[in-house]
């Protein structure tokens, strides 16, 4: 299989992670206006789990290091699939939340508000299950920066609906609706930060290293070279990927169902809608989870070079690349005044200086 052999490498490999992770949301956003979340969700899905599989037998199936996909799979523990399986239940109820807040407050405010979040608590879990590793005062001054950047963000977003509603000049009940919609999003985010911050843990748990002489050392080529095998019972990044998936996958037809049948708004959705949609509405789906497993893929094929804490840090710096998109291309803050640029200003550079001193702790 294909593994990484250094840090330099690992680090490459996240930011990649992070450009895939905040840039998947515009797939949303390009399916079309008419085609409901909830709908797009189960392509998206489709996508992880195709591209998960892809990966799992070329990259990893290939080279003359480590197990192959099937033969891995094959010896797994069953704690070890059931925690991987577990973790993509956690991040399916998580990422579901995230969907449906792109839809209500955009994608500069859920992926600051959501994905800022869960890297702030997923830093300090992964940290405490590895502490071994990284710098902490970086890895924390970094995640401090970080949080800056989150409130700044949150701040800006809430003075835009007042400002809004009162140069057009809407009656009351408008800006309750309005308001009510703002909060309904912000809450969405915030429960999606949560439980974002841990699926990452249950998945690299599963992840197994390398061992030489009694000793579990990092998954690289050297230490494979040196005489060392991979731990059995543990998986490849590649297979314990794809059982996370699996979760995903399982656990879709119970949390989209409910959001179907209740959404968070609009109508009910029936199944039968998805089968309406068109050609181009599906394949943005699509895309959309290839682009998000790609990155996953790759941030767990770095975490056994860099640290867990590090990689997850790194990778859900993609809030930075996703307020890009939402400021920039999609304007979701013209009606913003002086005041609210400013801030804009102040959450990059925050989450910029945060993200450098990520990159500093793991070296």
């Amino acid at each position: 299989m294909f593994i990484l052999e250094s840090y330099t490498a690992a680090v490459l490999f996240c930011v990649i992670t992070m450009i895939c992770w905040g840039s998947w949301g515009n797939s949303q956003k390009l399916a079309g206006k008419t085609w409901r979340y909830e709908l797009f969700y189960w392509d998206y899905v489709f996508g992880v789990v195709l591209t998960a599989l892809i990966f799992a037998f070329t990259l990893g199936s290939t080279g003359e290091f480590g197990r192959g996909f099937l033969a891995d799979i094959k010896q797994a523990k069953p704690e070890w699939l059931a925690s991987a399986f577990f973790g993509g239940i956690v991040f399916n109820a998580g990422n579901i939340l995230l969907v449906a807040s792109i839809a209500i407050a955009g994608l500069s405010v859920a992926f600051p508000i959501g994905i800022g979040l869960a890297l702030v608590l997923g830093v300090l879990i992964n940290f405490i299950g590895d502490p071994g590793k990284g710098n902490p005062v970086l890895l924390f001054s970094g995640v401090g920066l970080v949080t800056v950047a989150i409130i700044v963000n949150a701040v800006a977003y809430t003075l835009l609906p007042k400002q809004k509603f009162e140069a057009e000049e809407q009656t009351g009940d408008a800006a309750q609706s309005k308001g009510s919609s703002t909060a309904n999003g912000i809450l969405l985010a915030v429960a999606c930060g949560i439980l974002m911050s841990l699926f990452y843990f249950a998945v690299g748990r599963t992840i197994a290293g390398v061992q030489v002489d009694g000793k579990v050392l990092d998954l690289t080529v050297s230490a494979l070279k040196d005489g060392g095998v991979l731990e059995a019972g543990k998986m490849t990044p590649y297979t314990a990927n794809f059982v996370f998936t699996l979760g995903v996958l399982a656990s879709s037809f119970v949390f989209v169902t409910i959001f179907m049948k209740k959404p968070v708004s609009g109508e009910p959705v029936p199944f039968s809608a998805y089968f309406k949609g068109t050609i181009r509405d599906h394949i943005w789906g699509l895309v959309g989870g290839g682009i998000w497993a790609v990155g996953m893929t790759l941030n767990v094929l770095a975490s056994k070079v860099a640290s867990p804490a590090v990689s997850y840090g790194l990778g859900q710096g993609a809030t930075m690349v996703a307020a890009i998109w939402g400021v920039f291309v999609w304007k979701e803050f013209k009606n913003g005044t002086p005041t609210t640029d400013k801030m804009i200003y102040v959450m990059f550079v925050s989450f910029l200086a945060g993200l450098a001193l990520i990159i500093l702790a793991g070296a």
